[in-house]
């Protein structure tokens, strides 16, 4: 596991998600719970869950990291 915690994560800011090679890119749009998100994807512009994306767990490669501006 490499990476940020989820809990410094904030509303606003722009992250990047590995898990089981799949990558995910995503601006936190609200924190739903305790242990939840609502994302928006930046490709796609859809609403999701973080617990959706982890639903299966945290692979080896899992990795979240805040993406700047500078590194899109």
């Amino acid at each position: 596991m490499g990476g940020i915690a989820f809990s410094s994560m904030r509303v606003g800011k722009k992250y990047r998600l590995i898990n089981y090679g799949e990558k995910s890119e995503f601006m936190l749009k609200e924190v739903v719970g305790r242990n939840d998100y609502l994302l928006k994807d930046l490709f796609s512009m859809e609403d999701y869950l973080m617990s959706e994306l982890i639903q299966y767990g945290q692979g080896e490669d899992f990795e979240l990291k805040e993406i700047y501006s500078e590194n899109i």
